[in-house]
């Protein structure tokens, strides 16, 4: 019993580490002044590059170390587009707030309009890590990946659609057109799903892990189940007003947004455009933002 503990332990504790401190270099690297925003982005391609090279090179070593190192890896690229996404360098074609009375397909389209080159970024990332580990036997980037993606998108879709804590304190200035696409209401037929499928694929996989003969897979399985366990508990945080500004507090000293007259945040006025990705023009301070849209 306790080997198969600490089977377990050792994997989830790793994915929640390297969970919680990208989320928090990710938040560090945002909330630096304007002046530092463009080598933040070029230390975040840089990062990419770097992490599709390391997924190159383990995803031929399907041991324990190897899973380690793409999962690791995977997330670093994923953060390159978090990154772009939160300094407004890669959000839409029409990055403005949903105008006033806007329903169905068409509020469904804005928003779409509003995040769309994030998302082909995201999808252009997913290819450059299936293209990086095509064919060979670690293949815990690529799911890592799909996890990360599939997640993500359920996470928007619910926002969208309407759930009862919107965490929108989180969105950076120049993100605060996108409060205007989120729902403060009950949840939708979505959210049970969004909760349910995700769990039961998360405990075959550790059920997959631990089965007699999974050898070296052991690992990669364990750290993809744990991942998945991590983004059904972020769903529940839509349900639980919790304080989770409190888990990232190293990442957003010195954060700070003005506020207007109205005592709303400068960026969040419905109808304000992202700003452009300029150390002139980006706003001096942004709040800070966790994983969602």
């Amino acid at each position: 019993m306790a080997e198969t503990l600490a089977q377990i332990m050792v994997p989830a504790a790793f994915a929640v580490a390297v969970w919680w401190f990208g989320t928090g270099l990710v938040l560090l690297a945002v909330g630096l002044p304007p002046r530092a925003r463009p080598w933040v982005l070029l230390g975040a391609t840089a990062a990419l590059g770097a992490a599709l090279a390391t997924l190159a090179i383990s995803s031929a070593d399907a041991s324990a170390t190897g899973a380690y190192v793409a999962f690791a890896a995977t997330v670093a690229a994923w953060g390159w587009a978090e990154t772009c996404f939160l300094l407004g360098a890669l959000t839409g074609p029409r990055p403005l707030a949903c105008p006033e009375g806007c329903t169905g397909w068409r509020r469904a389209g804005h928003a779409l309009n509003a995040i769309l080159y994030h998302e082909l970024s995201l999808l252009a990332a997913g290819a450059a890590v299936v293209a990086a580990t095509w064919g060979a036997a670690n293949q815990v980037g690529a799911w890592t990946f799909a996890v990360l993606w599939t997640m993500r998108l359920s996470a928007k879709l619910n926002l969208f659609l309407g759930v009862p804590v919107l965490n929108d304190e989180f969105l950076p200035a120049q993100l605060g057109f996108l409060r205007s696409y989120f729902a403060r209401r009950p949840v939708s037929l979505l959210f049970p799903l969004s909760i349910t499928v995700p769990t039961a694929v998360a405990a075959l996989l550790a059920q997959a892990a631990l089965a007699p003969g999974a050898g070296a897979q052991s690992t990669g399985l364990l750290l993809v189940a744990a991942l998945l366990a991590l983004a059904v508990v972020e769903h529940w945080f839509m349900l639980l007003p919790l304080p989770l500004t409190s888990l990232w507090g190293w990442s957003m000293r010195s954060r700070a947004e003005p506020a207007t007259a109205g005592g709303r945040p400068a960026g969040a006025a419905r109808g304000a455009r992202a700003a452009p990705l300029s150390p002139v023009t980006v706003p001096a301070a942004i709040m800070t933002h966790r994983r969602h849209p």
